[in-house]
């Protein structure tokens, strides 16, 4: 399965019914009409966690009739993350959101040893971008979270990407671990770890994908590049996943894809029970409702879960 715009993520969500998604810290604009137009295309059922009375006073300004919405009231922030992550954690929701609260604070309950929801070593930020004039939706991770990730922890991120598409119906994407050049540097960290990471794969350490890298971004994404340059194999030329070396390389891609290419992202962080919905204050509304939609697709049974 190939997805080639984030309205397919609309489609499959569904297709899939209704999830449970609870909000940490709704009292926000931006959000609470992100997930109104959420509820309102049938994807999602919404319990918000927060400041009741900020909460009924923003949905009586956007027009959201909270009548039969399942709503906690809370009066910190800390409060309100715990607690959502706990409605989680018994079952019942499968989805958790970020509102109006600091991420380290929402991080800090998913991450708590005894009642969090970590499933893997490393969270991390993955993205589906849509670019204009490009065939298909591709991932990019991790743009967000992990600052200089040593090549562990590049395995778990790798594998929370993977999850993703799993989660998503695609069972073998192709991994592209991005780096300045196609040749392995001794001095270059990020050609070390691809090649690394390329005989891991190989060597079904890291399964359920295909990687290739070091692969610099153009051989990545571009056919005719990778042709010119004489790189084969399933993955140049036709990346579903761009690894980055590091937080800054990543940051700088993602933003670049979206405010100089026109692009939206979709994004969530991976590695814990549930996807998680943490948005940023400048993306845009269909960005928000994008992200919501692509946690509203994923498929997180265990059934489900094969990385």
């Amino acid at each position: 399965m190939e997805l080639e715009k984030l309205d397919d993520l609309v489609k499959l969500a569904g297709k899939k019914g209704k999830k449970i998604l609870v909000v940490a810290a709704a009292e926000d604009r931006h959000i609470l009409v992100a997930i109104k137009n959420a509820a309102e295309n049938q994807l999602i059922t919404p319990v918000l966690v927060g400041d009741k009375t900020a909460i009924s006073q923003l949905c009586e300004e956007i027009g959201y009739d909270l009548n039969g919405i399942e709503l906690h009231d809370t009066r910190d922030q800390e409060t309100s993350c715990s607690l959502s992550v706990k409605l989680v954690k018994e079952g019942k929701a499968e989805i958790l959101m970020k509102g109006m609260v600091p991420t380290a604070t929402l991080l800090k309950a998913v991450l708590e040893k005894e009642n969090g929801l970590r499933n893997r070593d490393v969270l991390s930020h993955f993205a589906l971008i849509e670019i204009p004039g490009y065939r298909k939706l591709i991932g990019i991770t991790d743009a967000a979270i992990n600052i200089q990730p040593d090549l562990k922890e590049k395995v778990c991120i790798i594998q929370n990407a993977v999850e993703a598409f799993h989660w998503l119906g695609h069972n073998k994407p192709g991994v592209a671990i991005l780096a300045p050049v196609e040749t392995i540097n001794p001095k270059i960290t990020a050609t070390m770890d691809a090649a690394a990471l390329y005989v891991m794969c190989l060597r079904n350490q890291i399964h359920g994908c295909t990687i290739d890298g070091p692969l610099a971004l153009d051989n990545a994404v571009s056919e005719e590049a990778a042709r010119h340059k004489g790189i084969e194999g399933t993955v140049a030329g036709n990346a579903d996943i761009l690894v980055v070396p590091d937080l800054n390389s990543g940051n700088i891609l993602y933003k670049s894809l979206i405010f100089l290419a026109g692009g939206t992202a979709a994004a969530v962080v991976m590695g814990a029970d549930v996807p998680i919905v943490l948005t940023s204050r400048a993306d845009s509304g269909r960005s928000k409702f994008m992200s919501i939609a692509l946690a509203a697709a994923m498929d997180h049974s265990p059934a489900a879960t094969s990385v």
